[in-house]
């Protein structure tokens, strides 16, 4: 029987590079949902569950009509808005129990010295990660903010909006869609953003479409762009290897990166550690 090898995890020459260039300040880092259930959010299953009670379905036979894009469109058409639907989340999502100042994975974050950080959540907790670090970061939701960028100050960009403003957040199908234009203000600014930096992804799914489209996205920005000239290396940290991602990935100049650890948790500040600790 053929014996199945393990990949590799994070590669001393991928780390090293990573690590010289956040200390040049050469890193955009995204930051996606993993890093919030970090600290005991809900996650989208009981969202999807809520919504399924609000309209009158049982959970499971809810679940099974389509993709929570969709769930949340219904939900929309049935109650002509979704700011219900914000408001909840927004209450859950910001519990009072909920100890940011705890979290290993958002000190090394601040600690980390990026200059540039991009988010697909929409709660707080960068943001209060920072002020309780005591660190100035500027966030920016749209054009308007852009005028509030400080050279000594991080850059938290809400890439799908935030709770605060209700009209930016992408939650159901239609702007979900109309996100996928790649044309907005925030998305003109990526393209200068990721232009002479590398990109570090964190507590993303791999099975996450949106994020596989981003992939793509900034893949084909930076030929346009910069035509013929070698894309800047960017990375993906996952807490298991995964060859056939790897492999996917690759073709588009990203680089995955893992830390064997018990705990995604765990592993995601084991990895961090690694790169700013």
């Amino acid at each position: 029987m053929r014996t199945r090898q393990r990949p590799p995890t994070a590669p001393a020459a991928s780390l090293d590079d990573l690590r010289a260039d956040c200390r040049r300040g050469k890193v955009l880092l995204f930051v996606g949902a993993g890093v919030s259930l970090s600290l005991g959010l809900p996650d989208w299953s009981e969202l999807i569950d809520h919504m399924a009670q609000e309209l009158g379905f049982e959970p499971d036979e809810f679940r099974g009509y389509g993709s929570y894009l969709a769930l949340a469109e219904y939900f929309r058409l049935h109650h002509g808005d979704v700011a219900q639907l914000h408001r909840w989340m927004d209450r859950r999502w910001h519990d009072a129990g909920i100890r940011v100042q705890d979290s290993r994975v958002h000190e090394l974050i601040v600690r980390g010295g990026f200059r540039l950080i991009y988010t697909t959540n929409y709660d707080r907790w960068l943001e209060r990660a920072f002020e309780h670090h005591g660190r100035p970061y500027v966030k920016i939701v749209d054009v308007g903010d852009l005028a509030h960028i400080r050279p000594d100050a991080t850059q938290i960009v809400k890439f799908h909006g935030d709770f605060e403003r209700e009209d930016s957040i992408v939650l159901d199908e239609t702007s979900y869609f109309r996100r996928l234009e790649f044309e907005s203000p925030l998305d003109i600014k990526l393209r200068a953003d990721v232009l002479g930096r590398s990109v570090l992804f964190i507590g993303y799914s791999l099975s996450d479409v949106n994020l596989r489209y981003l992939f793509f996205r900034l893949a084909c920005l930076w030929k346009q762009a910069m035509p013929g000239t070698p894309q800047p290396r960017s990375y993906i940290f996952t807490p298991e290897p995964n060859p056939v991602q790897q492999a996917v990935l690759g073709q588009w100049g990203i680089e995955m990166l893992s830390v064997d650890a018990g705990d995604p948790g765990q592993a995601l500040a084991a990895f961090l550690e690694q790169v700013v600790g």
